[in-house]
Order: C-alpha cells, then sequence, then structure tokens
C-alpha cells in the first residue's frame, strides 16, 4: 500500500512537472534560501506529498533544490526520496550522481583522513571505467578488493563495506547489515549511493561536497529516466542514435573556436574537466618526475570550486602542496607569477599553475606579453640545473572565444591546457558540460588527462554533447551580442552613478577579443568607520540585486551563472561562486553578466529608479 502510494504520486508528479526541471541548470532562483538549501525543496514537497497535491502550480512554486544542478536539482531529490521510501531510508541517505565511479572515490577520500580501512565488495564484472590500480597510485587510496556471488555473502569486516551491485531494481534493495554503503549501478544514467545505519550518517556531507565538486548529481533528463524505471513506466525520454554525429560536431566547432588540432575532451560540468586534468597531471608528474614534490599554484580569490578542488586534491596526496597566486585588486598576476615560479624552480618542484583569464570577479587580464615572457623564462634550480618547464592551465569561461591555444597563441610558447565551463556560453545555460583543449606543445598530456576522465566517469552525457553540438555554432555571435549589451549598461552606470566603481574590460582589451559579458559593481558607501562602510555596502549591494529581480522577474536572476540565452544574471561573489574561500580573499560585491537577448531599456530604468533611492 506504501509503496504504491509513493509510486503513484510520483507518476503524477512526472505528468504535471514544470517544464524547466528538465531544462534549465538552476530551478526557481527567486526561491533560494542559502541556509536551506539542502533541505527546503524536499520539506515542502513532502507536504504536498502527504496532501497528494501534484497539481503543476504547486510544483512550479516549490524552492530551489540545492544551490546548482551540479550538487542537485528537482528530479535528482525527487529520485533520491522516492527510492528513499520504498526502502525505510531517509532520503538524504540517498545519493544520486551521473558518475558510476565518484561514490566509490567520495566514500575512499574519507576513509583516507578517517585512517579507516575499507573493502569494496562486488558481484559482476565491473565497468572498465573502474581503474582500481591508478586509485591506489595516483590518488592514494587504500582499499581491499572481494568478489562474491550475492550481497548475502557479504561478511563482516573491520571498516567500511562497500557493496557495489548492477541490479536493476530499487524498489526493495535487502541491504545486507554488514554492507554500509550500497551503490547500484544504473547503467548510462549513472549511479545511486544508499548510506547504511545511523553510525555512517558522517559520510553524507563529504558525499555531496565530492558531487559538487568534482562530479555532478544524475542528469535532469537521466533522473526522469530512472523515476520512471523505478514506478514501473516505460521510459519516455528519446533516444536518439546520433552521439558519434554529435560528438563529431561538437569536437570540429571547439576546434574551430579555439584554433587547435589536439584532442578535445568533454566532461559533464567544467569542474570535472577540471579535476581530470588536475589528477591526469599528477599522474604524469609521479611518472615522469619520480620523488619530487608537485606544486599547484592557484588564486586564492578566484571561483571558489577550482580554488576548493585544487586544495582538496592537494589533501589527499603526500606530495602536493598548494601555492597562492595573488592576480586581483592590488595584486599583478605577472609579478605573482613571476615569484611564485622563482620559489618552485629553486625547490625542483614540478609546476602547475590554474588561472583565470579574465579573472572572476574582477574581470581583469594580466599583460598578456609579460605573462608569456615570465612563463617561459628559462630558469635553475638550487643545484644549478634546468628547472622544470610549468603547465599553465587556464580557465577561459569568460572569454571562450579567445584563441590562447592556437599556433599564433600568445601562449603558443608554453605548455597549456585550456579549459571551460560549458553551463556558460557554449551551452547558453541548458547543461553543464565543459570540454578542455590544448596547445601543441601540451597536446601529449591530453591522454594522460583522458584517462583520469574515463576513470571518474565523468565524460558528458549524449544529451550534453547533443545540446552543445546545437549551441557552440552560435556561441561567437553569442558573445559579441552580449558584450555590446554589456558595454552598454555599464556605460550607463557611469554616467548615472559615477561614484561607483565598475571592474570590466577596457576598451583597448576589447579590441584585443576580450568581451565578456560580466561585470563587477562596487557600489558607493558612506560611514565613519571601515566596518560601518563595509556593512553599509553589503546592504546596498542586495537592495539592487532585491530591486532587479523584483521589477523583471522575467529576465533577472539571483543566480551564480554566466552567459545564458536570456535575461540578465546578479550574485555576490563572496556568498556564491568564492563559496569555499578564506574570508578574507572574498569579495562582496555585486556581480552582474547580462545576455544577448533583454530589455536593456528596463534594465537601465530600474537602475536609475535605484540611484534615485540611495
Amino acid at each position: 500500500m506504501k509503496a504504491s502510494k509513493v509510486t503513484t504520486y510520483i507518476e503524477n508528479v512526472l505528468a504535471n512537472m514544470p517544464e524547466d526541471w528538465l531544462k534549465l541548470t538552476t530551478h526557481r532562483l527567486d526561491i533560494y534560501n542559502e541556509e536551506l538549501a539542502k533541505t527546503e525543496f524536499i520539506d515542502r514537497f513532502e507536504i504536498l506529498f502527504k496532501t497528494e497535491n501534484f497539481e503543476k502550480a504547486a510544483l512550479s512554486e516549490l524552492p530551489t533544490a540545492f544551490d546548482y544542478i551540479r550538487l542537485g536539482h528537482p528530479l535528482s531529490t525527487i529520485l533520491e526520496w522516492g527510492i528513499a521510501k520504498l526502502n525505510d531510508l531517509k532520503s538524504e541517505n540517498v545519493i544520486s550522481f551521473s558518475s558510476r565511479t565518484m561514490p566509490v572515490l567520495a566514500l575512499l577520500r574519507k576513509n583516507l583522513f578517517k585512517k579507516k580501512d575499507t573493502q569494496i565488495v562486488y558481484t559482476d564484472k565491473l565497468p572498465d571505467c573502474f581503474d582500481f590500480q591508478a586509485l591506489k597510485q595516483v590518488y592514494n587510496y587504500n582499499f581491499e578488493l572481494k568478489q562474491v556471488v550475492k550481497a548475502e555473502d557479504v561478511s563482516e569486516f573491520n571498516g567500511s563495506t562497500i557493496f557495489i551491485s548492477r541490479e536493476d531494481d530499487l524498489t526493495d534493495i535487502n541491504i545486507n547489515s554488514n554492507i554500509d554503503f550500497y551503490i547500484n549501478l544504473q547503467a548510462e544514467l549513472g549511479s545511486v549511493l544508499l548510506v547504511n545505519g545511523a553510525q555512517n550518517a558522517s559520510y553524507i556531507s563529504e558525499i555531496q561536497h565530492v558531487r559538487r565538486r568534482e562530479s555532478i548529481a544524475m542528469t535532469p533528463a537521466d533522473c526522469f529516466s530512472a523515476l520512471q524505471d523505478l514506478i514501473g513506466q516505460p521510459s519516455t525520454t528519446q533516444k536518439k542514435n546520433s552521439y558519434e554525429t554529435n560528438k563529431s560536431s561538437v569536437i570540429n566547432s571547439v576546434q574551430e573556436i579555439t584554433a587547435t588540432t589536439s584532442k578535445v575532451l568533454l566532461g559533464s560540468c567544467g569542474l570535472s574537466v577540471q579535476y581530470a586534468i588536475m589528477m591526469g597531471l599528477i599522474d604524469e608528474a609521479l611518472e615522469k618526475h619520480k620523488g619530487k614534490a608537485i606544486k599547484i599554484i592557484v588564486p586564492p580569490n578566484c571561483y571558489g570550486g577550482t580554488n576548493d578542488q585544487a586544495r582538496r586534491v592537494a589533501a589527499c596526496i603526500e606530495n602536493v602542496e598548494i601555492l597562492d597566486l595573488p592576480v586581483d585588486g592590488n595584486n599583478d598576476m605577472v609579478q605573482s607569477t613571476n615569484k611564485v615560479m622563482e620559489q618552485v624552480a629553486e625547490e625542483d618542484a614540478v609546476p602547475f599553475i590554474i588561472a583565470e583569464i579574465p579573472t572572476n570577479p574582477r574581470v581583469e587580464v594580466p599583460d598578456l606579453e609579460k605573462l608569456r615572457e615570465v612563463l617561459s623564462k628559462k630558469r635553475t634550480n638550487a643545484y644549478g640545473k634546468a628547472a622544470i618547464d610549468p603547465v599553465f592551465i587556464l580557465d577561459q569561461t569568460f572569454c571562450p572565444n579567445i584563441q590562447f591555444c592556437g599556433e599564433d597563441g600568445i601562449l603558443s610558447a608554453i605548455r597549456t591546457i585550456s579549459y571551460v565551463s560549458g553551463s556558460k556560453f557554449p551551452s547558453g545555460g541548458r547543461c553543464t558540460a565543459g570540454y578542455c583543449v590544448a596547445n601543441k606543445k601540451a597536446e601529449s598530456l591530453l591522454d594522460k588527462i583522458d584517462k583520469h576522465l574515463e576513470l571518474c566517469d565523468n565524460e558528458a552525457t549524449a544529451l550534453q554533447v547533443e545540446i552543445l553540438a546545437e549551441q557552440l555554432p552560435s556561441m561567437n555571435q553569442r558573445i559579441k551580442d552580449a558584450y555590446k549589451n554589456t558595454r552598454e549598461f555599464v556605460n550607463f552606470i557611469e554616467t548615472t552613478l559615477p561614484e561607483a566603481k565598475i571592474n570590466f574590460v577596457s576598451d583597448e582589451l576589447a579590441k584585443e577579443g576580450f568581451t565578456p559579458s560580466v561585470f563587477s559593481l562596487d557600489l558607493p558607501t558612506k560611514g565613519s568607520t571601515d566596518e560601518e562602510r563595509e556593512s553599509y555596502k553589503r546592504a546596498l549591494n542586495l537592495q539592487l540585486i532585491d530591486m532587479m529581480i523584483t521589477e523583471i522577474p522575467n529576465e533577472s536572476k539571483y543566480c551564480v551563472s554566466y552567459g545564458q540565452l536570456k535575461g540578465c544574471y546578479w550574485t555576490i561573489p563572496a556568498t556564491s561562486t568564492q563559496g569555499t574561500t578564506k574570508e578574507d580573499d572574498k569579495d562582496y560585491i555585486a556581480r552582474v553578466s547580462v545576455s544577448p537577448d533583454l530589455d536593456l531599456e528596463l534594465h537601465k530604468k530600474v537602475f536609475a529608479d535605484f540611484v534615485v533611492q540611495i
């Protein structure tokens, strides 16, 4: 009876759900309470379930599920809730992944720090992506492997037991009490992880953080298919046999946009790509530079996902260390790079530099000629021998149209890997998939990166590739149109509120091709102390954003994203994109991203009204 009620309700929800649940990477950002981002959706959904309310209007009014699609969204949340209901578990004990291997990596990471033994038990042959040798040698994870005939054969173990199953039925899972974590592989859809027992509840937030930083939740389309399977319905998600055609189209588009001929790697999100880059380069360094320290050089105030992930990688591997690269504000990227490279050379270490150009959120571009000189400078170590040359890992999400990696590119003489978050301009906000390429000097590194993208099972899904194939051909034109709107909006703000400080590219940089459609806004403030001035400015930021999204609800959103097809997005980096960044390095300013399609005159009017109020 209980199972029937749950499956019937899910069936009605799928029939009545808002279209946005399938099509957007973010849902109802106008109903977003950051403190309750992981709980509010499911609490409200539970009330609808109890009252048997599945009306589209009621479902549309549900708040944001989690904070971004990487970590979770309405359909992944409902899938996890449904599996939990059918198996008498708490919904937070069920976590879906687009990847089949990342839940295993999440558990191994946690146990690495707990210094706890782990056994991985499985029945049937596992997919090829389970490269257990690399997990030990490169990721520094420790575990035992054991094959059994069935789950009931799993015996007691002094540590954590992970059981990997390929059974399809998730409606009635009988978890052996000796199993701590049950991972169900869902073929091409991904996997579902069940946390068994109160003693393992402390793992949940760590597992979610891996999903947020190194992978993604099962995608909306795949969750829809999984939910249909859960309630015994045939999948209505269209399966097209055009994956290879779409992938070929994406590769051609990326190579044309970037002026490269290297392999093009497609990941489930920008951070999935970055994780593969990190682990691939570390794998290469362990092989080519045995015993040498590896230094990951990263700006302390860059995008929080980049910053956090790099530090998380370093925390797991003994000879990997983070070095800060101050780049924004009063710091010059070129000078900072030279200083840190001299230090790394002296220590005879292996340097990997991660940088955003333009920087986020200050939208600054370094002197590229001088940066090239600093990166290509021949240095010696403390023993007078040639130092190891750096690999420059470039996040060019803000300007994916710049051909840094082309044969004539500004960085052609330096080993350079470029990657882009696909949730921005490449897909127009329609999916999270990202891509990376390399210049001639670095293209040999892509095989190792590809190996770890496959190991993590973080490759782009077929639907993501289809969306990129649709959107990439128009990307450069959308970038031009969005920049035009952004420049006009910036000029208007400078005229209307000249006391405000705006961080945006100069006209000279725009002529060189740097045409981002995002700017940061430091509003004028007042007060007799630094604390009062900072407090006043922060309140004013929120007042502006609230006014914009209230007055223009169809276009202005409170969102961290960029490169959408329509509208205008506002955020405070310190509370969103910079996330886990150290407090002193955070930027409490307004960041605005403008699309090629919006009512610019209305945005100007509302901003002018705001200026009158202050």
